[in-house]
C-alpha cells in the first residue's frame, strides 16, 4: 500500500486542521494505521493509531481530547482531526501502516507517506 498525506497548512493557535491520508491498493482495510509527527531538530514521535475496523484508537497524552483519528475503509483513507492546536504541534505529519504488535513501536510501521507540514503560529 502506498500512502499520500495531505491537509497541512498554517493555522493560528487554537485553530483546527484536518489531515487525510489516502492509500492506494486493495489492502488498506487489513492494516491498523498510525499518524506520527516530526518537529525540526526532534525525533519522529507517535501521535495516534487506529485499528482496522476503527473500533480502537490510541493517542499520545499531549493530543488526547484535541485530536481525533478516524478511517473510512471504502475510501481507503485515514484522517486526523486536530482541534485547539498549539505551537508545539508544529511538525511534519506522517501516516503509516502498522504491521506488528505494538502501535508505539515505529519499527513496526511501513509504507510511510511523504508527510504534510503543519505550522501553528502563536
Amino acid at each position: 500500500v502506498q500512502l499520500q498525506a495531505s491537509g497541512g497548512g498554517l493555522v493560528q493557535a487554537g485553530g483546527s486542521l484536518s489531515l487525510s491520508c489516502v492509500a492506494s491498493g486493495r489492502t488498506f482495510s487489513r492494516y491498523d494505521m498510525g499518524w506520527f509527527r516530526q518537529a525540526p531538530g526532534k525525533e519522529r514521535e507517535f501521535v495516534a493509531a487506529i485499528s482496522t475496523s476503527g473500533g480502537s484508537t490510541y493517542y499520545r497524552d499531549s493530543v488526547k481530547s484535541r485530536f481525533t483519528i478516524s478511517r473510512d475503509n471504502p475510501k481507503n483513507t485515514v484522517y486526523l482531526k486536530m482541534n485547539s492546536l498549539k505551537p508545539e504541534d508544529t511538525a511534519v505529519y506522517y501516516c503509516a501502516a502498522h504491521g506488528g504488535s505494538s502501535w508505539l513501536r515505529q519499527s513496526e510501521y511501513r509504507n510511510w507517506g511523504q508527510g504534510t507540514q503543519v505550522t501553528v503560529s502563536s
